[in-house]
């Protein structure tokens, strides 16, 4: 039968020989998996930072061109009743308003 306890004294030998390697490779485990902060959450944290910057974009351009929008219905009484008849089917009193959807 073979006996562990040389095997364990070798194992202590090692480990009390790269001590540093193994404190740092511990650490460095520790913090790719197991800290608040790990990498699997660094990377999903990048992820939606750049999703949300596109949305921001998005966000932004429409902001835009509805500023635009605004501005133009604000100063002409013409784009207004244009707006109102093509958005909301408003007419006069004496007009009918047919509504033809394309399929």
């Amino acid at each position: 039968m073979i006996s562990i306890l040389p095997k364990i004294k070798l194992f202590i030998a090692h480990v009390r020989k790269y001590k540093y390697h193994w404190v740092t490779a511990f650490f460095v485990v520790w913090v790719l998996f197991f800290d608040q902060n790990n990498l699997c959450r660094s990377i999903s944290d990048i992820v939606e930072s750049h999703r949300l910057e596109k949305e921001k974009k998005f966000y932004l351009e429409k902001i835009d061109r509805y500023s635009i929008m605004l501005n133009e219905l604000k100063t002409s009484d013409e784009n207004l009743v244009k707006f109102a008849r093509e958005q909301y089917y408003m007419k006069a009193e004496d007009e009918d308003v047919f509504v033809i959807e394309e399929e």
